[in-house]
């Protein structure tokens, strides 16, 4: 019993170091990945009191004006399994997912829409920077159709690496359409949560405007100028959970004017978009979530998975060793000779006094018998050689 206890103990204890060895070696590398199958998220940023360009179409007629309000930002990350299987072309097929995104910018207090983009692009799994995929596509514009490739991502866009490390990253900027250092700048707790906070500052980079936007905004703001740019300046900075790379809070300083050539300069935007308390507090929850699992899986259950296999195996092994040393016992003590009644202790012992005449009790001597015949008093030898019996006591001896 204890040979099959022992053995059983010893076999659950391998499977178990096993299982705790390839835990953090192939499960934990599938949870540190973007999956396919993520859910759809919303993140909103509000900017208060706001300075920002209205442009209002009507007709053949067209309304420019820079009013305030405050300003809320909604963006929607909604991923796209099925296009993820079918679409990437194979050198990024497992490494990377299809993301569709839109952004709506509206009035806090009409609803009315300010600005909005629409854009499909592929991250990497891994690193969640953006993939070199050619069916790429941004839509800012609002028009029904949009060119395939009209955008080149790379760097980060929506989110960070899982493992974020504090050294500086590239983060894609929308307005100019390309990526720039984001620095590492420390950590900040957010409600509970540490975070890395990176920060991209830029300055006075003029934007690619076309002409007739130029020409309608010179001739509202800047009547006596001929021509003009749009110069365009953000601090962006980010709090990312250095687990996941998931974005934890997000701030933006806007800042975009008009700086024809004749005449004052003229403000465009002035916002600054800060996530809202209630974005902050599900991103800090999801964050939590996703770093326990990562920590179950690549840690925790290893750990505890390695201790009991220890235990599983030593006790098995002490099992083992334990029942066989039982069974040489048995076996020896099996192998000591039996006590039968050929063999007894109370046997009358041979007497001394008995006679050829008269043996002794119980006892028939003769060739064939076991038992040693008793010896006899009475003979004599013709053989001078063998010395008589002595005589007894008051008898002469005879030669």
């Amino acid at each position: 019993m204890k040979l099959r206890v022992g053995a059983a103990l010893f076999g659950l204890g391998v499977l178990l170091l096993v299982f705790a060895a390839g835990l953090p070696l192939y499960v934990a590398p599938a949870v540190t990945k973007l999956p396919y199958d993520l859910e759809p998220t919303t993140s909103v940023a509000e900017a208060k009191d706001a300075q920002f360009l209205k442009i209002t179409k009507v007709g053949d007629s067209v309304s420019v004006d820079v009013p305030r309000a405050t300003l809320v930002s909604t963006v929607e990350v909604i991923p796209q399994p099925e296009d993820t299987k079918d679409r990437l072309p194979k050198e990024l097929k497992g490494d990377a997912v299809i993301w569709n995104v839109y952004q709506t910018v509206r009035r806090a207090d009409s609803q009315e829409v300010v600005s909005q983009y629409s854009t499909e692009l592929s991250l990497l799994r891994v690193s969640g920077a953006a993939a070199p995929w050619k069916e790429q596509w941004l839509n800012e514009s609002g028009a029904e159709q949009t060119p395939v490739g009209n955008v080149s991502y790379s760097g980060q866009v929506y989110k960070f690496p899982f493992g974020t490390g504090k050294r500086d990253y590239q983060v894609f900027d929308r307005d100019l359409k390309r990526a720039l250092p984001a620095k590492f700048t420390g950590t900040e707790t957010i409600k509970g949560l540490e975070a890395y906070r990176f920060e991209q500052r830029i300055e006075n980079q003029v934007l690619n405007t076309s002409e007739s936007s130029i020409k309608t905004l010179v001739g509202k703001f800047a009547p006596g100028a001929t021509t003009g740019q749009v110069v365009y300046s953000n601090t962006r900075t980010l709090w990312v959970d250095p687990v996941t790379g998931s974005y934890v809070k997000v701030r933006e300083q806007q800042h975009k004017e008009l700086r024809p050539d004749t005449g004052t300069p003229t403000v465009l935007l002035d916002a600054d978009f800060n996530s809202t308390e209630e974005t902050i507090n599900k991103s800090v929850e999801t964050a939590k979530d996703n770093r326990f699992k990562i920590a179950l899986i690549s840690l925790w259950v290893p750990i505890v998975a390695g201790v009991l296999g220890l235990i599983a195996l030593v006790a098995g092994i002490l099992l083992v060793m334990r029942g066989n040393g039982g069974g040489d016992a048995a076996r020896h003590r099996a192998g000591a000779a039996p006590i039968t009644d050929d063999t007894r202790v109370d046997q009358e012992p041979v007497r001394d006094d008995a006679t050829a005449e008269q043996p002794a009790v119980g006892r028939e001597g003769g060739p064939l018998s076991d038992e040693i015949p008793p010896a006899t008093i009475n003979w004599k030898s013709d053989d001078p050689s063998v010395p008589a019996q002595r005589p007894a006591p008051g008898e002469v001896e005879q030669r």
